[in-house]
């Protein structure tokens, strides 16, 4: 017999050959994807940072403490997140919906820091042209921004269709990305604000 709560979920999200709901499964893929991108970047970093010990003295105009508050802000926003998917769990679509809402505002609020941020170390002359460092250091952060975009207009799409309790399990897809955008920023952070 089939469940009222299961007409919510689609055919293609409920049906798995692995056990694996398959919106999960393809946002792992995807993820897999992504941690490849990121690590070959991370990596190549890494390895000319090894060999270019002037990069100590470029590393030390980046702002600290915007990167410092933008990581509070991302990690912040991960809570929401984690709340919303709770609350999703719970039947409570509304609930879930401000919540993915708050994550909506703390992926605004790191983008507008990063782009002051931005705005004032080019005013200062630190270019992607200046030197490699910041050439890696705009290609990376502003990937990851990129990412922060996505993330929001997606958290935005799930926030519409939870606030009225359509397709809830959604919820926890958006989440799992949006930690994974939170990681890749724990990673950037130290590497190019703290490692000076």
């Amino acid at each position: 017999m089939t469940h009222a709560s299961e007409f919510q979920v689609p055919l293609a999200t409920r049906r798995s050959a692995t056990g694996i709901p398959t919106g999960r499964l393809a946002l792992w893929w995807v993820l897999a994807s992504e941690i490849v991108i990121f690590g070959g970047l991370l990596a190549s970093y890494i390895m000319f940072r090894l060999h270019h010990p002037h990069w100590a003295d470029e590393a030390s105009h980046t702002n600290i403490w915007a990167g410092g508050f933008n990581t509070f802000v991302l990690l912040t926003s991960s809570l929401f997140a984690v709340l919303g998917h709770q609350a999703a769990e719970q039947g409570d679509g509304p609930k879930a919906a401000r919540f993915l809402r708050l994550t909506v505002l703390g992926g605004l609020v790191f983008l507008g820091v990063k782009a002051l941020e931005w705005s004032g170390e080019i005013a200062h002359g630190f270019t992607i042209y200046r030197d490699l460092f910041w050439t890696f250091y705009y290609a990376a952060t502003g990937l990851h921004g990129l990412h922060v975009l996505v993330g929001m207009v997606i958290l935005a799409l799930v926030a519409q269709d939870a606030a009225r309790g359509k397709n809830l399990h959604r919820v926890e897809l958006i989440g799992i990305y949006w930690h994974f955008v939170d990681a890749v920023w724990i990673f950037l952070f130290p590497l190019f604000y703290i490692a000076r």
